[in-house]
């Protein structure tokens, strides 16, 4: 098991002041292992065989190494009225514009442009289904050039599990995925789900707060105007 390490933060004369370093258990092979899995529906292959028992893994310092730093939140001046001052603490978002750029990539897809052009009353992806795919892309530690359609599909089912009771709409996903209403791969679909789960650290909420974060990083983006409260009545989904 990967365990934290303290590392010398600032050295000031004799007075050392530490900080405790976070060790990632996630591996780049297991990275690698999954982004090879994560192939749209049609080069996604027979399935692997079961393999027998893998010996367990002893963990290298230089594996450890290569930890990603978590994002901290920090404190700033609110308002200052002579020796008073009010601080807010301000939360450090784990969004890089890379998400971001990954996820605007990927609307270029012709696939995912014709999913969404489908979906016009944004049953299953309003702005705030959408943000949460970005959310989950900086959760999920792949390279941001790794993401591929499928993962954009994941991602969005997984928000669907999270936000919406009918299991009913997510089942549109697959005919896109395939070309076909009965995706034979659907059960190796689920299988890369909770492997794309588990690498985001089982962290599947996310706050109204978050989303809106992510979209006021570039609010003129086409897909922001997916509003399910700009829909007229008629055409609006059954909650």
């Amino acid at each position: 098991m990967a365990q934290d390490k303290w590392v010398v933060e600032t050295l000031c004369g004799l007075k050392v002041k530490s900080k405790r370093q976070r060790v990632s258990s996630l591996l780049p092979e297991h990275h690698e292992a999954l982004t090879r899995l994560l192939a749209p529906c049609g080069e996604w292959g027979p399935l692997p065989q079961p393999a027998g028992l893998k010996r367990k893994r002893e963990w290298s310092s230089e594996e450890t190494e290569a930890a990603a730093p978590q994002a901290r939140d920090k404190w700033v001046v609110e308002t200052l009225c002579g020796l008073k001052m009010k601080l807010k603490r301000q939360r450090a978002s784990s969004v890089l514009p890379e998400h971001h750029e990954a996820f605007t990539r990927l609307l270029e897809d012709p696939v995912i442009k014709r999913f969404l052009d489908w979906d016009k009353n944004l049953r299953i992806s309003d702005k705030y289904l959408l943000s949460m795919v970005i959310a989950y892309f900086s959760r999920a530690g792949l390279f941001p050039w790794q993401y591929q359609r499928i993962h954009f599909f994941l991602a969005l089912y997984l928000a669907l599990d999270m936000e919406e009771n009918d299991e009913a709409p997510k089942q549109a996903i697959f005919p896109f995925l395939s070309g076909e209403s009965n995706c034979p791969q659907r059960p190796w679909f689920h299988k890369l789900r909770f492997q794309f789960f588990c690498s985001m650290g089982w962290r599947a909420r996310v706050t109204r707060e978050e989303c809106e974060e992510i979209q006021a990083f570039d609010p003129k983006l086409w897909v922001w105007g997916r509003d399910r409260a700009l829909l007229p009545e008629t055409t609006k989904p059954k909650e």
